[in-house]
């Protein structure tokens, strides 16, 4: 199986040549307005990319090196001020493969 390409992990209308990248917000799981929040659109961007780069993917493709898998949603608090919130913490964990010995992560490794 080939490495996911740009249009398989943000969308079809995803572009790219040497100095941008662009992601049309019609091909995330958001609504587009004219200012959305910083974010939203990177909550965006990870949910659509999670959609393909699965560890089920992964386990069936010698060229995906990232994947994305649901963690543990909890409840956490914080206080404000004098005010209290109970919020729900979802947790995705991004996994980032390469092959032995070079370390850390390197985006043009992936």
């Amino acid at each position: 199986m080939a490495e996911p390409t740009l249009q398989e992990v943000f969308g079809t209308g995803a572009t790219q040549d040497a100095t941008t990248i662009t992601i049309l917000k019609a091909d995330l799981p958001m609504t587009a307005a004219a200012v959305n929040r910083g974010e939203q659109c990177f909550a965006a961007i990870v949910k659509k990319a999670s959609t393909n780069l699965t560890s089920a993917n992964f386990a069936t493709s010698e060229n995906q090196s990232i994947t994305i898998a649901p963690g543990f949603d909890s409840l956490i608090y914080r206080t404000i001020g004098t005010v209290q919130q109970t919020l729900l913490q979802t947790q995705l964990t991004l996994n980032f493969a390469k092959v032995q010995p070079t370390s850390g992560v390197t985006p043009d490794d992936y």
